[in-house]
């Protein structure tokens, strides 16, 4: 399996970003993958406030990363791949919604109302314990 298909095939992701002061924030999203794009949404799941520091850091910082990877008590199974890259916020948009509700099931009882994030990859990395 490539690298490309592990993060595509995880369930989650933490998505990585900075705000204009320079602070960090992780937060995990559900996205899904097509070729060097990634998209996430800001769905209808209950959330303390709609105005998510992810989206203010964002719209201050547009690079992010997004880490996936795989724990397990025999090491030699560890492994991670990160996807760096420039995100969007859309307010609309054609090609995520189709992508994400193929990938999860949930999102056919959620709304997808957006916003809808954008990561166009501009660096995959990994790290595998059997390479």
């Amino acid at each position: 399996m490539s690298d490309r298909d592990r993060f595509a095939a995880a369930p989650v992701a933490r998505l990585a970003t900075v705000s204009a002061e320079g602070e960090p924030h992780l937060v995990p999203i559900v996205f899904a993958v097509d070729g060097d794009t990634v998209y996430s949404a800001v769905d209808g799941k209950p959330k303390r406030s709609r105005s998510l520091k992810r989206l203010a850091n964002i719209a201050a910082n547009p690079r992010v990363s997004l880490l996936v990877d795989s724990y397990a008590a025999d090491w030699s199974q560890l492994w991670w791949v990160r996807a760096d890259g420039v995100c969007s916020i859309e307010e609309r948009s054609a090609p995520a919604v189709p992508a994400l509700r193929a990938k999860y099931p949930q999102y056919r009882d959620v709304a997808l109302g957006g916003p809808f994030l954008h990561i166009t990859v501009t660096r995959w990395s990994s790290w595998h314990a059997s390479a």
